[in-house]
């Protein structure tokens, strides 16, 4: 049996070693998922929309918790600058695999829906990387931090990092 001192330092040093992850952009992430299921079995992504907006089988909208890529379909916008590689690399990471959906309970309120009726949710991959933070490491996508939820320091660390590094969209846009 662990002793409660034991298992808090145990804790703080595996928080310690994610964050220095995260920080460093070594490697994907799995960050943990101590947010609540949506499901217990795994989805299956019919179709990606764009780089942050999914549809799950049978035919559910998915919008990514945290992340902003730039738009490839608005009725209002034209195609935005690195909007169709963010759309590439999430169709290349997702369309037509098993995902697992998980819902963040700072959401609870709206229903884990935003004002579009979309569901709100991180996407982890069977090998444990949630695509959402991934987007955000590689350039791919903003840290859209408006509403609260659950990963919005470590999203916003994660952005901060791909700007001093200059990968995707930051190396490739204009800074608006």
């Amino acid at each position: 049996m662990v002793s409660s001192k034991t298992y808090s330092l145990l804790v703080l040093l595996a928080w310690q070693l994610l964050s220095a992850a995260i920080l460093t952009g070594s490697g994907p992430i799995a960050l943990a998922a101590e947010t609540r299921e949506a499901e217990p079995a795994g989805r299956q992504v019919s179709r990606v929309i764009d780089g942050d907006t999914l549809i799950l089988s049978p035919n559910d909208k998915v919008r990514l918790i945290g992340v902003d890529t730039p738009e490839t379909i608005h009725p209002k916008k034209t195609v935005e600058c690195y909007g169709k590689e963010a759309k590439e690399f999430t169709q290349s990471a997702v369309a037509g695999r098993t995902i697992r959906l998980v819902l963040d309970d700072a959401n609870a309120g709206r229903r884990h829906k935003d004002r579009y009726g979309r569901i709100l949710g991180y996407v982890y991959l069977q090998a444990g990387m949630m695509l959402n933070a991934e987007l955000i490491r590689r350039g791919f996508a903003h840290a859209y931090t408006r509403l609260p939820f659950r990963y919005l320091v470590e999203f916003r660390r994660l952005e901060q990092n791909a700007r001093d590094r200059g990968v995707g969209l930051w190396s490739s846009c204009p800074v608006s």
